[in-house]
């Protein structure tokens, strides 16, 4: 064999080598899936969640999921937590909050464990961002839709939960309860009932392989094998979201980036 196949050889070989990590590690952040959840709670509403946008690694441009809201015409929009840990992406979680509120649905948001990593008024600054958008914050606390309560509880890894004081306003008990947070741990501390809970935090363990959570320390949902999709806990159903964005290294595993259409 020649010196110039040799080289076309290795050539060859590092080509393959880059497509594969590429179709496995980097395509999965790129293609967005609509994941549909039907759980008939009588409330006959559409949600559309997404969560952990992670935008200093995002690779889903704003239009993308602004056409996601566009086609699907929810009647509800909710934002479960994690836009970003640094201050420097501020004004690019402004241009994603623009480009989903500007649809004029009714968006609600909590925050999560990477949001609490900034500074107090780097925080003041993201809640601000969000509710100029036209979408609503929820910190620990509920709001009244008319048939049924949205409660907004906040981050449960960082001690942000503040249960009693996000139900104080839940006056109603015959009316359904649907929580926003961010990590699903949470629902085996509840004493509160609730129709639906939405989360997300574990982005569908993002490299999925498994057992991984034994090992990663995610708390104990995750470690006990639940860490995405719908379930049954002691206070009402619960879904986990994947996500949309990514933490640590920007790649996923079998796990795609996506976003949750609800039909409660």
């Amino acid at each position: 064999m020649n010196r110039m196949t040799e080289m076309i050889y290795v050539y060859a070989g590092f080509l393959l080598t880059a497509a594969v990590i590429y179709f496995l590690l980097i395509f999965p952040t790129q293609w967005l899936k609509v994941e549909r959840i039907r759980c008939n709670q009588h409330l006959g509403i559409k949600v559309l969640q997404i969560s952990d946008l992670h935008v200093e690694k995002l690779r889903i441009r704003p239009g993308r999921i602004s056409r996601v809201i566009h086609e699907e015409q929810p009647d509800y929009l909710v934002l479960t937590g994690d836009f970003t840990r640094k201050s420097m992406h501020l004004n690019k979680v402004r241009r994603y909050a623009e480009a989903i509120g500007s649809h004029g649905i009714p968006a609600f948001a909590v925050l999560g464990n990477h949001d609490h990593r900034l500074r107090r008024e780097e925080l003041q600054e993201l809640v601000e961002i969000l509710e100029q958008a036209g979408i609503r914050v929820l910190c620990n606390e509920s709001v009244n839709t008319g048939s049924f309560y949205i409660v907004g509880i906040d981050d449960y890894d960082s001690n942000k939960s503040r249960v009693s004081k996000a139900f104080r306003h839940v006056t109603d008990r015959t009316k359904p309860v649907v929580v926003l947070t961010h990590d699903p741990n949470l629902v085996l501390a509840m004493k509160r009932k609730y129709t639906y809970l939405m989360a997300g935090h574990f982005h569908g363990m993002q490299f999925n392989i498994p057992f991984l959570f034994r090992f990663i320390d995610k708390g104990p949902l995750a470690a006990s094998g639940i860490y995405k999709g719908l379930h049954t806990g002691a206070g009402g159903m619960f879904y986990i979201s994947r996500g949309i964005g990514q933490a640590g290294p920007n790649a996923r595993f079998l796990i795609c980036s996506e976003v949750n259409v609800h039909e409660l």
